[in-house]
């Protein structure tokens, strides 16, 4: 069973930061594009951030550029999303997810199970 397992969440004050992994099992991710959506209470599911397996390229949402950074580290099967300068609008589920190519709707063909972040004012 394919699954990809996210980590990191949790509760934290405005301007701090948080880091979220995610850890694909049941098959290897390397030649796929990765990403992290997120979905607030009462919204639609959102992109964050996306890093394409082929040249590490790099794609976020106008909310979190500059706050947060995707990296993907091969050799240890793991995605990241470090985010810092945190506010309150990034509380949400964070969704890791895989899809072949990269775009930036919600529409990729695997999905984790999310992970909470809140950012208490």
């Amino acid at each position: 069973q394919v699954q990809l397992v996210e980590s990191g969440g949790g509760l934290v004050q405005a301007g701090g930061s948080l880091r979220l992994s995610c850890t694909p099992s049941g098959r290897s991710f390397s030649h796929y594009d990765m990403g992290w959506f997120r979905q607030a209470p009462g919204k639609e599911r959102e992109f964050v951030a996306a890093i394409r397996w082929i040249d590490s390229r790099t794609y976020y949402a106008d909310s979190v550029k500059g706050r947060f950074t995707i990296s993907r580290d091969n050799a240890e099967n793991t995605l990241y999303l470090q985010m810092k300068s945190l506010k309150s609008e990034d509380t949400a589920v964070y969704y890791c997810a895989a899809n072949r190519n990269y775009n930036s709707q919600p529409n990729w063909d695997y999905w984790g199970q999310g992970t909470q972040v809140t950012v208490s004012s």
